[in-house]
């Protein structure tokens, strides 16, 4: 691992954007503005943003890479590179894919969460970003609850997230296009399908107390959880009182309040930013900021959307550029309890990205460095990279 010093950027450090330089070494950023020369590789940032790498709690884009097309599988190994290649050039450094355990079958199956999970642990030192494990439990997903309890004492999980979509997925046979689409990435006919929804949304009751004994096995595991869709005040302060301190895409402003109120980092996508609002018709999240109801940004389902989120915020003046960068760098790192990223200060994990924003809507990555090692690099960028003899940098 290579020195890397980074100089002439406009730098993101503490709350405001400053000229400055950065020595990268160790894989930590080992100083700010340092004294002596740079030995190893130095980067000309001049006319660029320094940036912290971004830190995606929430991103399911993956899907695509393992099945492009209903019923067309790819290997999770190569998916596994391809979108780490899509998120490192989008400036994720930190990617907690979000992986849904279901119980249907096929894309979200139980098999299939195992083999990511799998895929993600062998593969990691391989992978550019930092690449962690979000379970996705749906809840009505009774019969892999102890398997799921062993993984979370095992710590093998990294986030774990509770997940009802059963009254959408009972709505959805009513739909005949929202119901095939479904049908299709189970690999069921379609009467199989309806029948299985039926013989799963009738033990509903046993719900409650699986949800229980999984928050204590989280707790105990010290992994953190969040809940997904939360569409009331009561359901928010239920999950809260389990320990689920994290809420995820809360559907209403009086349940993000809530959240806001008992102290809960609060996560919405960085599409619904990107679009101007949220493609199921629910919270907008660039109102949500304006009133201080979010702390968090997440990929969602695209990975581009937390640069371009962070961007179209400040451009539209919901705020400045430093507190909207704050929403996918610090405050999901926070979120995630990792005190080690997601700020420019020294002794921190260096992940870095330069950014070339002189298009205000369309900032586009040229340098990423995660942890400590150059992992991306346009070929614009390659003009202001300079290996620096070690025998010159002593001098």
């Amino acid at each position: 691992m290579t020195d890397i010093s980074i100089s002439n950027g406009r730098c993101l450090i503490g709350s405001d954007l400053v000229e400055a330089s950065l020595l990268v070494a160790n894989g930590e950023i080992a100083a700010i503005d340092p004294r002596r020369p740079p030995s190893g590789m130095a980067l000309d940032a001049r006319g660029l943003t320094v940036l912290p790498g971004i830190v995606d709690i929430h991103g399911d884009a993956f899907e695509r890479q393992m099945m492009p097309r209903a019923g067309v599988d790819f290997p999770i190994d190569v998916a596994l590179i391809d979108s780490d290649r899509q998120a490192v050039s989008n400036g994720i450094t930190t990617v907690f894919h979000a992986t849904t355990w279901s119980w249907e079958p096929g894309l979200r199956s139980a098999g299939n969460a195992r083999r990511l999970l799998e895929a993600i642990e062998s593969l990691r030192s391989r992978l550019a970003a930092d690449t962690r494990f979000h379970l996705r439990h749906e809840t009505y997903n009774l019969d892999d609850e102890d398997e799921i309890r062993q993984l979370l004492a095992a710590r093998r999980i990294d986030l774990f997230a509770f997940n009802d979509h059963m009254d959408s997925t009972v709505a959805s046979l009513e739909k005949p296009h929202k119901r095939q689409r479904m049908v299709d990435r189970t690999g069921l006919s379609g009467d199989d399908f309806d029948r299985l929804v039926t013989r799963i949304a009738s033990r509903g009751d046993a719900v409650p107390t699986s949800i229980a004994r999984l928050a204590e096995a989280a707790r105990a595991a010290g992994v953190r959880m969040l809940s997904h869709d939360d569409d009331s005040p009561e359901m928010r302060k239920a999950f809260r009182c389990q320990g689920v301190t994290i809420a995820e895409f809360p559907v209403n402003e009086a349940t993000a309040r809530e959240a806001a109120g008992g102290g809960d980092a609060i996560v919405f996508g960085a599409p619904n930013v990107v679009r101007g609002g949220s493609h199921t018709g629910w919270t907008k999240a660039s109102d949500m900021i304006a009133k201080g109801l979010c702390s968090v940004l997440a990929s969602d389902y695209y990975y581009p959307a937390p640069l371009l989120a962070a961007y179209r915020l400040a451009a539209d003046g919901i705020c400045p550029l430093p507190r909207a960068w704050e929403l996918i760098s610090a405050g999901p790192a926070r979120a995630a309890g990792l005190s080690d990223r997601g700020s420019l200060a020294e002794g921190l994990r260096a992940d870095i990205i330069l950014i070339d924003d002189s298009d205000a809507l369309r900032p586009r990555v040229v340098a990423v460095v995660a942890s400590g090692r150059l992992v991306y690099l346009t070929e614009a960028a390659r003009l202001h990279a300079v290996a620096v003899p070690r025998a010159v940098a002593a001098e």
